[in-house]
């Protein structure tokens, strides 16, 4: 069988994201914030919250466990500071947390210790995402 591995990211990842939009509630300010500090528009995909709540299953998933502060590194970007040198800006942490707990409530994450891991459910839900794709490339 195949796994989440097997297949590009970037289509796991929407594919896994359109599969949430079922399952899982997108709060009402979510498409009206920014990313992060480093970020100068809104996001302008319209499914702009599966596919971040898709993303943070699949961190989850690659690296274990995993928190708000170090997908905050992950997500962020580069600042544009004018004619100054550009430099890395964290990403937004509320953006992040609510995603973690609308996925812990979904019973696709838990709590950890030191952040939170990925649950059997969250694991089928990438893995089932990830054969599908792979049968439908051949």
């Amino acid at each position: 069988m195949t796994n989440a591995f097997d297949v590009d990211t970037g289509k796991l990842i929407k594919s896994a994201g359109a599969k949430l939009k079922g399952t899982i509630d997108k709060p009402q300010w979510a498409g009206r914030t920014k990313s992060g500090s480093h970020s100068e528009r809104l996001p302008y995909q319209a499914d702009f919250w599966y596919d971040r709540c898709a993303s943070i299953l699949w961190q989850a998933y690659s690296k274990g466990v995993v928190g708000v502060n170090r997908l905050r590194g992950h997500y962020g970007g580069k600042k544009n500071r004018g004619a100054r040198p550009s430099k890395h800006r964290r990403s937004g942490g509320s953006l992040i947390r609510k995603g973690f707990q609308v996925l812990e409530k979904a019973g696709f994450l838990k709590k950890e210790k030191l952040g939170r891991s990925i649950t059997g459910k969250g694991k089928k839900l990438l893995d089932n995402t990830a054969h599908e794709i792979s049968k439908a490339k051949v």
